[in-house]
């Protein structure tokens, strides 16, 4: 039976997700993949275009109710991959009862630094420049990790080398799915 893995996309959802599918492509042999677009988890109006609307359609309701459907729909213990504000949306679930068995969260955002940790193995991945994140004090917490990757924002995750960073460091630090180096 394949490892179970939840990913859950980030605030533009299947919008501009066309990235999405390079981490699908290299995830999806060994894993069995299910996937979330957040806009619809938590209602969020597909006509909404700009960043500042779909933050606040967010932050008005929206992301409650993606945790509120996550929780219904998520029963069985998986590992979760997440982007952007399914981080938030995963991490909030998380403390609420979701099980989750390990979070590899990119570029999470409203996590500030005072916020609770929920007891699984986390691992946050942030852009140099990107705004708001985590005190870095908080990375000696247990099962707390988090990475800055130098010369990126935000939206990092997009990117093809830190895609292939990502699964591979699922493959090997998380899942012990390691590769022969090609001479």
């Amino acid at each position: 039976m394949s490892k179970r893995l939840v990913i859950l996309s980030d605030i533009w959802g299947c919008k501009k997700g066309l990235w999405i599918t390079s981490y699908l492509g290299y995830l999806q042999s060994y894993f069995d993949i299910t996937f979330y677009d957040c806009r619809e988890l938590g209602y969020v109006d597909t006509r909404t275009n700009s960043a500042d609307d779909l933050h606040n359609a967010f932050m008005d309701g929206g992301m409650e109710r993606a945790v509120k459907q996550l929780l219904e729909k998520e029963k069985e213990p998986a590992h979760y991959l997440t982007f952007c504000a399914g981080s938030t949306i995963a991490w909030k679930a998380a403390l609420q009862g979701l099980p989750i068995k390990c979070l590899y969260a990119i570029s999470p955002f409203n996590l500030p630094g005072s916020l609770e940790k929920p007891d699984i193995p986390v691992n946050l991945l942030y852009g140099e420049y990107q705004k708001l994140t985590p005190d870095e004090q908080r990375s000696p917490e247990k099962g707390l990790t988090i990475e800055s990757i130098p010369r990126f924002g935000h939206e990092l995750y997009t990117d093809e080398k830190i895609i292939q960073k990502v699964c591979l460091d699922l493959l090997e630090n998380h899942f012990n799915i390691h590769f022969k180096a090609v001479s």
